[in-house]
């Protein structure tokens, strides 16, 4: 009889191998790519409507259409990576964010540069979804939420130095450098991507492919490993067929999914919302553009920290003891910046505990989607949490700009930013509460 090996348990067993610290390299090159490629539009944003002679509030279509790619990206293309492979989506959306990136270097009205940012966009989003649900297949239990969460510090550390380099390049070489920044980048990873990346494991096995190339990629993982003729490999979890968004939703998920749902909405709210807004914010309090768009820099790279930091708490003690605490901080963060007033010093405490906060959160719940869902429909769960999050995202610069030509003040304004994140709060209170009941549920009755 053929051995029968499940990849899942094998990789459990295994020590981490140089390919699986390749794999999040990699895709932790993808993720700080695409934070950078999202953010430049805020970074530029104040030099285009001061070359451009355009009135602040006529940039937000510009913000919300290249929000709208993101959401098109996460729901359409990502999931296609559950048919064609996470490696095969992730490369063409790398390309394709590059390339747009690219053009929007050149763009000479508003309405083409909102039709360059959605196509950037779109390939940033197809590209995200399939750098967490990549790595998470490749390790084991034991590690998948940690370097999971690890990985996508690649995120915001890329928004952040996107700031700290937009802030150099744009007085010494004009807004365009750093559209033509984000694009040759991620076109000179591409091949990288392509000659020594590998294919999801466990997507392999998933969809059937040939043993070869699943012998192939184990061998990767441990040289000294033998396979014995006609061994099957399987993953031992549930796999069906058909529309995979249908998924979501059934066998106990509706609940988790909608839940997961609204901390993604909320949490990506808040995030675009302060980040869209705050460069100029803070240009129109007072600061230089360079210090301005330097302390939006700030709450990114605190929040790559943050990331980083909560790695080992996750591995030992899962997502939960993340989200919770990291929200809380967020929402006092946030609302601590209309109390700031002028000094330098309080804005970038409360830069620093907003983003550690928000953004720890963020890539903590990306690791929680990853967790949640079989790998058959680990894309379609994870890309479609980042799009609906993409809808806050989408809202979030709306309700920034809604708020400034309405003159709320800036104590009002930031007091509204710290709410989504206490929504969060409660519905992680929530989800925990259903899981645990789930986990109590598959307990043994007592003879």
């Amino acid at each position: 009889m053929a051995a029968v090996i499940d990849v899942g348990e094998w990789i459990n067993q295994q020590r981490i191998s140089k390919l699986q610290i390749l794999v999040i390299l990699m895709s932790g090159a993808c993720a700080l790519l695409e934070g950078f490629d999202t953010q430049s539009i805020a970074y530029v944003a104040p030099a285009v409507i001061r070359e451009w002679h355009l009135a602040p509030q006529s940039f937000t279509p510009v913000f919300m259409v290249g929000l709208l790619g993101l959401l098109v990206g996460c729901l359409a293309i990502a999931p296609l990576a559950d048919k064609l492979g996470r490696k095969t989506v992730m490369l063409s959306s790398v390309i394709a964010f590059g390339i747009f990136s690219l053009a929007s270097a050149f763009a000479g009205s508003l309405t083409t540069l909102a039709i360059l940012r959605f196509l950037t966009g779109a390939g940033i989003g197809g590209g995200m979804a399939n750098a967490i649900a990549l790595t998470s297949e490749f390790f084991p239990e034991r590690s998948r939420a940690g370097t999971t969460g690890a990985m996508f510090a690649g995120f915001p550390l890329g928004s952040s130095l996107g700031g700290y380099l937009s802030g150099w390049l744009i007085p010494h070489f004009g807004w365009q450098s750093v559209f033509l920044a984000g694009g040759i980048l991620p076109l000179i990873l591409a091949p990288a991507l392509f000659f020594i990346l590998p294919e999801s494991i466990r997507h392999l096995v998933v969809s059937a492919s040939n043993p070869e190339r699943v012998k192939a990629v184990l061998a990767r993982i441990n040289v000294g490993a033998a396979f014995a003729p006609g061994t099957r490999f399987i993953v031992a979890e549930e796999s069906k067929s058909g529309l995979t968004v249908r998924h979501l939703f059934t066998d106990g998920r509706a609940l988790g999914t909608g839940l997961i749902w609204t901390v993604f909405f909320m949490s990506l709210l808040d995030i675009f919302l302060v980040s869209s807004w705050l460069p100029m914010i803070l240009r129109n309090a007072g600061l230089t553009l360079s210090t301005a768009v330097q302390v939006t820099a700030t709450m990114t790279l605190s929040g790559a920290i943050a990331c980083l930091a909560v790695t080992p708490i996750l591995n030992r003690f899962g997502c939960f003891t993340v989200l919770v605490p990291a929200y809380v901080v967020s929402a006092f963060g946030l609302a601590f910046f209309g109390f700031a007033g002028t000094d330098l010093g309080l804005i970038l405490l409360a830069a620093a505990a907003g983003g550690a906060g928000n953004i720890a959160g963020q890539t903590t719940a990306n690791a929680l989607a990853a967790a949640y869902y079989p790998t058959y429909v680990r894309a379609t769960g994870v890309g479609w949490a980042l799009g609906i999050g993409r809808i806050g995202a989408i809202i979030g610069p709306a309700v920034g700009g809604l708020m400034l030509a309405l003159q709320v003040s800036l104590h009002a304004l930031f007091l509204i930013a710290a709410v989504p994140s206490l929504i969060a709060v409660a519905a992680i209170l929530w989800l925990m509460r259903v899981e645990a009941a789930k986990a109590a549920a598959r307990q043994p009755v007592p003879v």
